[in-house]
């Protein structure tokens, strides 16, 4: 019997993200799906690594890459849609698990127990899901820095806004990537060669 979940999944690259802005650089679901894996396993190694927490990063990331699969049928609801109200955000929700539940229905069943977890965002809450929604938010971030440095003045409120949300986290992990990692967004590729072709 055929199984089509992988193939659900690779369609995700079809969904277009930020659909109300005008964008210089398009950017889908997938992208957005492994940038948060990426950042994830980042913010939860700094935490273990410079803060002492006990942090799985490759458990963070193996949640980020899954963590909008739901959107291969749902297609991705901008974020000023989504919360717009508590009735619209309650419908989401219950759209996302019943779209979760269709793409479990995917999985061959020996798979199941690892990946329902996964697409059913079972202990969203727990520490865990602190670092991939940060990862989320942190991505977002990134996307508005990128785009206004490119010149698309589209995103400055939407960076402040992020930059609201990353500050409301009260995480440090986020503030040494912001301090330490996230200036080189603003750089272009010559800026960013520039120590390196020094060093040589």
């Amino acid at each position: 019997m055929q199984q089509h979940f992988l193939a659900y999944l690779y369609r995700l690259r079809y969904i277009e993200r930020w659909s109300l802005m005008r964008n210089s650089m398009k950017e889908n679901v997938a992208e957005h799906s492994y940038h948060t894996a990426l950042l994830a396993h980042l913010l939860c190694t700094i935490g273990r690594d410079l803060y002492g927490r006990e942090l799985d990063p490759d458990k963070a990331a193996a949640r980020a890459l899954f963590h909008d699969a739901t959107e291969v049928f749902t297609g991705d609801i901008p974020t000023p849609v989504k919360h717009h109200n508590p009735a619209i955000l309650s419908n989401f929700r219950d759209l996302e698990r019943l779209a979760a539940e269709r793409l479990l229905g995917t999985v061959p069943p020996e798979l199941a127990g690892t990946y329902g977890p996964l697409l059913m965002r079972q202990a969203q809450d727990d520490e865990l899901g602190r670092y991939v929604k940060a990862a989320d938010i942190l991505d977002g971030y990134l996307k508005c820095v990128s785009e206004l440095s490119a010149g698309n003045r589209e995103f400055a409120t939407a960076r402040r806004q992020f930059e609201e949300r990353l500050a409301a986290l009260g995480m440090p992990e986020v503030d040494w990537f912001l301090s330490r990692l996230a200036p080189s967004f603003e750089m272009t590729i010559d800026e960013l060669a520039e120590p390196e072709q020094g060093r040589t």
